[in-house]
């Protein structure tokens, strides 16, 4: 049976939704150009679909999910018929975006992400974004399927299942995530079956000194502290109960200093390349689900400067990590579990673009946030979403001038 083409409905067109503007805010034009010129891929003469205006496209692609390639072209070329002139903007084939979307590739989304998500938060309007004048970030990562295409199931692979896979390919991401913004800091992406350490080595030039990292079980081995050690930034990351760590002194607070070594080395070599480390074991009585005993491993080794109870309240904004993935997958796509993307290269390329969409979002909360003093989590995501869909870009996608600061709103 012949597929019906996606519209939002009688009336309405997505260039009454969509402020192609405020993804330019994000990502600049003159930032768009210069990556895809470094990249090989910007046009090289006037068209109707630029791939200045590909790379918008690209970003646009998770804000409409309900909606054909041809309705969301109609969005971003809004800024193309202004700078023309036009009434309306050009129209252009399904066959003539996919074309575009192969030129540009994946690489260039990437590195918009590493080159425009930036931290959002400052301490003196938001306080609550730090602990001792680090700023609160964590890592995770999850997973999302994709369209059963043999290409996809080939790259990406498939989870197991007691019938023998599951019913759609699924990829496998890991994020670093600013935590009181919920701003997606870097991204990558890789197979279903992907170590997840591995996903984030390429992400570990993005923690900083004066960064407070936290993150769940997964990375605690020597090698894996080591690394993230060597960025300067300080780490606070939850460590499995039933590892060996010798108590060489307690402290006054009831943590204690112990020492991790690296694996496969006698017993001096591991020594004299031992890490110190602060222990912190705590339980969370009468908190249903809760386990007996939590332990964490941090960098901040002075109780006085930070107090165990203080680092155990605080590892719990890692799980702000865990809302990000809703509003990826829930808000932003509205519950589409599925990618659009048939190929693994143009999965990657939405991907990226799904998280550029993501940050313009937070990025427009956060304008609210700032002006009015309020804690991020007091206005909606979901608001600021619908927000982003019906403001017009009368500016254009890709403004000659700098843009007015987008309209924010308080929920």
């Amino acid at each position: 049976m012949a597929r019906t083409k996606a519209i939002l409905g009688t009336g309405a067109r997505l260039a009454d939704f969509l402020s192609a503007s405020l993804l330019a805010r994000v990502a600049p034009a003159e930032v768009v150009n210069a990556v895809l010129d470094a990249h090989a891929c910007n046009s090289q003469r006037v068209r109707s679909f630029p791939a200045v205006a590909g790379t918008y496209y690209c970003m646009a692609l998770s804000l409409y999910p309900e909606a054909a390639y041809e309705e969301v072209f109609a969005a971003v070329s809004q800024g193309l018929a202004w700078a023309a002139g036009a009434a309306e903007p050009p129209r252009v084939t399904k066959s003539s975006i996919s074309e575009l979307r192969s030129k540009i590739g994946a690489a260039p989304l990437q590195e918009l992400v590493e080159r425009c998500c930036v931290p959002l938060a400052d301490a003196l309007t938001h306080p609550h974004a730090f602990y001792a004048e680090l700023r609160l970030v964590a890592i995770d990562g999850s997973s999302f399927e994709l369209p059963d295409e043999a290409e996809n199931a080939a790259h990406f692979g498939y989870p197991g299942s007691s019938s023998g896979h599951a019913g759609y390919p699924q990829a496998r991401c890991m994020v670093l995530v600013e935590c009181a913004t919920h701003a997606i800091l870097g991204a990558n992406l890789g197979p279903f079956r992907s170590d997840e350490w591995a996903l984030f080595q390429r992400l570990l030039p993005l923690l900083k000194p004066g960064m407070l990292c936290m993150a769940d079980r997964g990375f605690n081995g020597f090698e894996h502290w080591r690394q993230a050690q060597a960025t300067g930034a300080q780490l606070l990351w939850r460590c499995v109960g039933n590892r060996q760590l010798p108590v060489h002194r307690m402290l006054e607070d009831g943590s204690y200093l112990s020492a991790i070594h690296p694996i496969r080395l006698g017993r001096k070599k591991a020594a004299a390349q031992a890490i110190v480390v602060r222990v912190i074991e705590y339980a969370l009585p009468g908190q249903e689900d809760s386990q007996p005993r939590y332990r964490l491993l941090t960098t901040l080794l002075d109780p006085l400067a930070a107090p165990a109870l203080e680092l155990a309240a605080l590892y719990s904004q890692r799980w702000e990590i865990e809302a990000v993935f809703d509003e990826l997958k829930t808000h932003l796509r509205q519950n589409r579990r599925v990618l659009r993307s048939k190929t693994a290269e143009l999965v990657r390329q939405e991907f990226y673009g799904w998280v550029l969409a993501h940050y313009a979002v937070r990025w427009l909360l956060h304008q609210g946030a700032t002006r009015h003093r309020l804690a991020h989590a007091e206005l909606s995501f979901t608001g600021h979403v619908h927000l982003l869909r019906r403001a017009q870009p009368h500016s254009g996608a890709f403004p000659p001038s700098a843009p007015e600061t987008p309209t924010t709103m308080v929920q």
